[in-house]
């Protein structure tokens, strides 16, 4: 198997004065060959005028994105796209900090022009249900597995939300890991820079460094019913999960051989089997968020193949959001919190 990355990249956003902070982009792939990708942006990450904004690539260009969901005072966080057919589903998440997210829904019927009124996802669920990043899965069954996750104060834990009718109603399943007491940081020259401006809501590194557990999910399946997922970490390496029952029960989570630096990854199965994950390859809580990567599997994720670069200079490049169209792949992530690129891949 060969990726190669296309020599052109592409700024969603050309006007760089639109917002002062941009980040967790999600694409989905439309009829036509279009695309949609949406991101949360505004002063900072969780500041009060943070809002979901939404950019079309249409005749192989993307439209100046524009401001789509806001609400004064209230943060707004990592979108998910999802599309079928003529529809697209938006799932994105509110509240003043990760620990008090909620989510929120809305679709849209011509290609992401118009929206219907946001609405909670669980109705009187005040928890963070549905993707919580990366993007949900139509399984062999026909039911939807969205990866999801919570975070306290010091635990962070997966789970999967099955829906077996089109997100008229959810069914959460956990995955199971046993929580440690402490958690070590990374050592100073291979902490991610971000901490130290403020780049997250959380600015006490005490808090930060407190965290404990996995979250962030990206799935597949490899053969009907047989789930898998590769999740984030605050341990230095990717964990993995799998189910044999379509997603209901899961086996412990565990380490791989992945390395981590407790910064989202996302995975894009082809239609031969192979599997094209993008990850920083760096190890260590709160790590270094440069290079930026893809690996690939021909064996359903029990090997990997040495990391091919997208982004290698100083900075950071991170939260890749990656899908597959055949086997052509397309991957947005963040630039320095400034812009988000988007880049074409050719598999063969």
């Amino acid at each position: 198997m060969k990726v190669t990355l296309e020599n052109r990249s592409y700024l969603i956003a050309e006007d760089a004065g639109l917002f002062e902070s941009c980040h967790a982009s999600t694409l989905a792939a439309l009829p036509e060959g279009d695309r949609l990708c949406a991101f949360f942006a505004g002063r900072r990450e969780g500041a009060g005028d943070t809002a979901i904004w939404l950019s079309r690539r249409q005749g192989g260009c993307w439209r100046p994105p524009r401001r789509l969901f806001a609400e004064d005072g209230l943060a707004h966080w990592n979108p998910v796209l999802h599309a079928e057919g003529r529809r697209t589903w938006l799932f994105y998440k509110v509240g003043p900090t990760v620990h008090s997210w909620t989510t929120r829904l809305s679709l849209s019927d011509d290609a992401g022009e118009t929206w219907t009124p946001p609405r909670p996802l669980v109705p009187g669920d005040g928890g963070p249900r549905g993707p919580v990043k990366n993007k949900m899965i139509i399984l062999s069954n026909g039911s939807w597995l969205a990866p999801g996750s919570v975070e306290t104060e010091t635990r962070w834990d997966a789970f999967v939300d099955c829906s077996p009718d089109h997100g008229a109603s959810w069914r959460r399943s956990e995955i199971p890991i046993t929580h440690r007491a402490t958690v070590a940081p990374s050592s100073p020259d291979k902490t991610w820079q971000g901490l130290k401006a403020d780049a997250l809501w959380e600015t006490d590194p005490e808090r930060v460094f407190a965290w404990d557990g996995i979250i962030q999910p990206t799935l597949w399946e490899a053969a009907p019913g047989q789930v898998h997922m590769l999740l984030r970490s605050t341990r230095g390496s990717i964990y993995r999960s799998d189910s044999s029952d379509f997603g209901r029960s899961w086996t412990p989570a565990r380490a791989t051989g992945l390395p981590n630096n407790n910064s989202g990854i996302d995975l894009a199965r082809l239609p031969d089997g192979s599997l094209v994950l993008a990850l920083n390859p760096i190890e260590g809580n709160w790590g270094r968020r440069s290079p930026l990567s893809l690996v690939w599997s021909t064996d359903n994720g029990n090997s990997w193949s040495d990391p091919i670069d997208m982004e290698t200079e100083e900075g950071e490049f991170s939260y890749p959001a990656i899908v597959a169209d055949g086997a052509t792949l397309q991957v947005t992530y963040t630039w320095n919190r400034k812009n988000i690129v988007y880049r074409d891949l050719r598999v063969g």
